[in-house]
């Protein structure tokens, strides 16, 4: 291993030795003791590098990841220098880190650790999380990008994301996720995404059900933070889709996206929405340039087309119902060899409701995650829905059972459920396909 590399690992582990409650059981979760002042006194420290640049400030259930990446790649196309800050990572730690589409190196990752563990000292009972966010804001004010997107972790109220004074707030879709830190209603989840909206700062919403929506209504007005809804303020629709691209019109202009799926449509009228709110100089030629160009994996990615291998990252009820959607808009009728494993807070039973008329069968198996639920729980809740099913003793033992099977008769080979096993699964391919 090189000394870059053995560095970097040691700066993994620096991270990774503070509380990580994405490794958490949900028990811990709701117990958790979140709030912004360990990251306001961090950012102090730092001299409050997440001020000196404007930032779009994305929060939601669904399509926050999609959205953020819609945004930055227009704002690339226009000409900005543009930080991107997302979580999870699929491959590597660094991938959260990103300006133009290029991820911190690895020394970049050290040299930042190194930067702020003076500032760390002095902030007791910091998480991981509070500063790998940290680390994103210092590195986008020390490179002097032009403008920053960043995502929210989880919720939006309480997230280390949330000391920022956006351009503008976007929420997207809002179903059931997180319950145990969030609450079990749509009305308080809205409340804690809507934690975000600030005194003053345009708020995007994507098209809500009517219980979170009156919840965001409520709370910009609360804050006169003008509002505007996708789907009523501004208005879209989906053309025509391929394999390829899908194309949609907003407010009678054309984009194409190769982002697939209808939902992803709804992402790119919030993602077109939050552009024109922010009041960033970008242009419609721009944003359609950007929209075209997006890249952003594992959200119903097609890698091979006969027989069809899809990597997606759905992981509650309401992304398995448009995972489905997906499957029946772009490959009717064709049935699904479903790679799953789960983490222990999710609505397991919800997310095979959805799928099981496409299921012919699957390959239960974990991550290697602390919260993955064992395959044999997975199992017992396949056979109370009869959903035919195989145990496998790793993803990739999983990976090579399904592609075995789909060569012989055509079926799709699919993974969902968790991000984790889907970045196994893609790391699975990737060394099949070197």
């Amino acid at each position: 291993m090189t000394d870059i590399e053995t560095a970097y690992n040691s700066a993994l582990d620096y991270l990774y030795s503070f509380v990580d409650y994405s490794l958490k059981h949900s028990s811990e979760l709701a117990k958790a003791d979140f709030n912004l002042d360990r990251m306001r006194a961090l950012m102090a420290e730092l001299g409050n590098p997440e001020a000196k640049y404007p930032i779009i400030h994305v929060a939601g259930t669904k399509g926050k990841g999609s959205v953020s990446a819609l945004c930055a790649s227009a704002l690339q196309a226009a000409g900005y220098k543009v930080g991107l800050y997302t979580s999870p990572h699929l491959m590597d730690y660094t991938e959260r880190i990103q300006i133009n589409g290029q991820a911190v190196s690895h020394q970049g990752l050290v040299d930042l650790v190194e930067q702020i563990k003076p500032a760390a000292a002095k902030v007791p009972r910091l998480t991981t999380f509070e500063l790998t966010t940290a680390l994103g804001f210092l590195y986008f004010a020390q490179q002097k990008v032009d403008v920053a997107v960043i995502e929210v972790g989880l919720g939006g109220r309480l997230d280390a994301t949330n000391v920022v004074t956006p351009k503008v707030s976007v929420i997207t879709s809002l179903s059931y996720d997180h319950m145990a830190v969030l609450g079990n209603t749509l009305a308080l989840i809205a409340g804690e995404k809507a934690g975000i909206i600030k005194p003053g700062v345009p708020v995007v919403s994507a098209p809500q059900k009517d219980e979170p929506l009156e919840v965001l209504v409520r709370i910009a007005s609360e804050r006169n933070a003008p509002f505007t809804l996708v789907g009523k303020d501004i208005t879209y629709k989906a053309l025509n889709h391929s394999l390829d691209e899908q194309t949609l019109k907003i407010s009678n202009l054309e984009f194409s996206i190769p982002l697939l799926g209808i939902h992803q449509v709804d992402n790119a009228a919030t993602a077109y929405a939050a552009l024109k709110a922010s009041r960033l100089k970008i242009s419609d030629d721009q944003i359609r340039k950007g929209f075209a160009d997006v890249k952003w994996p594992a959200r119903f990615e097609v890698v091979r087309r006969d027989p069809p291998v899809i990597f997606d990252s759905a992981h509650n009820q309401d992304s398995f119902a448009r995972l489905r959607q997906a499957l029946d808009d772009y490959f009717p009728n064709k049935p699904v060899y479903l790679i799953f494993g789960a983490s222990e807070d999710k609505n397991i039973p919800g997310m095979f409701t959805e799928m099981k008329p496409k299921i012919k069968k699957m390959f239960v198996t974990r991550a290697d995650h602390p919260r993955a639920l064992k395959p044999g729980v997975i199992q017992e809740l396949a056979r109370q829905v009869e959903i035919p099913n195989e145990a496998a003793a790793s993803v990739e033992v999983a990976f090579a059972r399904a592609l075995e099977l789909s060569a012989k008769d055509g079926s799709i080979v699919l993974s969902a459920g968790s991000m984790f096993v889907t970045a196994e699964v893609m790391k699975a391919w990737n060394k099949i396909n070197l």
